[in-house]
């Protein structure tokens, strides 16, 4: 969603993606150990005789992978309004590394997790239409694009932070400081597309992405998703649902099956407005495409409200999903 003032043609929406994998044990933000086992897999009746012979044994689905690595991605908004949201997703920050740090394998071995940062914002040129005298006011705005944020005042000698690093809470902290001066049309759907796809096919974010593990994203906001790829088009309202020109959601999951290698390898956490709402951090909108989005994610999403003032409850929430995705991660679709 999009919140404007004539006098400066100003919009604002936030997004942010994350993720997680399987476990048999893990600590978590409070005392409860995770649960949950994988999908029961039984089959038919092969034995099963007609007038024309034996029938075929039915093909069973493939068992599913044990989840070893999980590749996350945090899209966060950086619009006028999100400097509260931002310094709480830094404040718990610590206590989701010591839980993602806590799972264990079926085999008993720690997960192998990464985690990179980008923003919802690209370069965008359009126009607002005034609701007096028909006019309207050009705006021409720069964002991340999709690349995985990687600044010299952190330290970073790369574009993610991984388990192995020994700074790594701490340079992820750095790292979500992403400011409040990108574009004021937030677009996580679009931005994450560009993260995991234009980024990678020209070697920007290249190397983060492994076959072998869960695409987890989180996308933090307090306006919903007006993703679209074009440009020099005029806005006439301000509700992303309805406006003319988005591109669908459902072309956003199709990515991200094609990226993660398969539908049920990929999950999502969205923390944004369930409906207008107000909390510490200000005023948030309806987020309904987001929540769309989240709807086909299936199982494998979860949504949490940005008004509850404290994210610690949210990421608990998006640790749980992306453990459980772990634990039922199917097959790659590519051999």
């Amino acid at each position: 969603m999009i919140r404007r003032s004539l006098g400066l043609g100003a919009f604002v929406v936030a997004s942010l993606v994350f993720a997680c994998g399987s476990s048999s044990t893990r600590d978590g933000f409070g005392d409860d150990p995770g649960a949950g086992n994988g999908a029961d897999l039984g089959g038919g009746d092969n034995n099963k005789n007609d007038s024309l012979g034996t029938d075929p044994t039915p093909e069973q689905p493939a068992p599913p992978e044990e989840c070893q690595k999980m590749d996350i991605l945090f899209v966060i908004d950086d619009s006028g309004s999100m400097q509260e949201e931002q310094a709480n997703l830094v404040a718990n920050f610590p206590k989701f590394v010591s839980k993602i740090d806590s799972f264990k394998t079926k085999s008993g071995s720690k997960l192998d997790w990464r985690i990179a940062v980008t923003t919802t914002g690209r370069d965008v040129a359009y126009q607002i239409q005034l609701p007096i005298g028909g006019g309207s006011f050009p705006q021409n705005e720069k964002g991340d694009n999709g690349v995985f944020r990687m600044t010299p005042s952190c330290g970073t000698t790369k574009r993610w932070v991984e388990k192995a690093d020994a700074t790594a809470a701490k340079d992820f902290q750095c790292l979500a400081r992403v400011g409040t001066s990108g574009p004021s049309i937030e677009m996580p759907l679009e931005a994450t597309k560009l993260a995991l796809v234009d980024r990678m096919a020209d070697g920007t974010n290249t190397g983060f992405l492994r076959d072998d593990a869960l695409l987890a994203i989180v996308i933090l906001t307090d306006e919903d998703d007006c993703s679209r790829d074009d440009n020099n088009f005029t806005i006439q309202n301000d509700v992303c649902k309805t406006m003319q020109g988005l591109k669908p959601i459902s072309e956003y999951k199709g990515i991200l099956d094609a990226v993660a290698k398969g539908a049920g390898r990929w999950a999502t956490a969205v923390i944004a407005g369930p409906t207008a709402c107000q909390s510490s951090f200000g005023k948030a909108s309806e987020a309904a495409r987001l929540q769309d989005f989240v709807g086909m994610a299936g199982k494998n999403g979860t949504f949490s409200s940005i008004c509850d003032g404290d994210l610690s409850d949210a990421l608990e929430k998006a640790l749980d999903t992306f453990d459980a995705a772990c634990k039922t991660l199917p097959p790659s679709s590519v051999k």
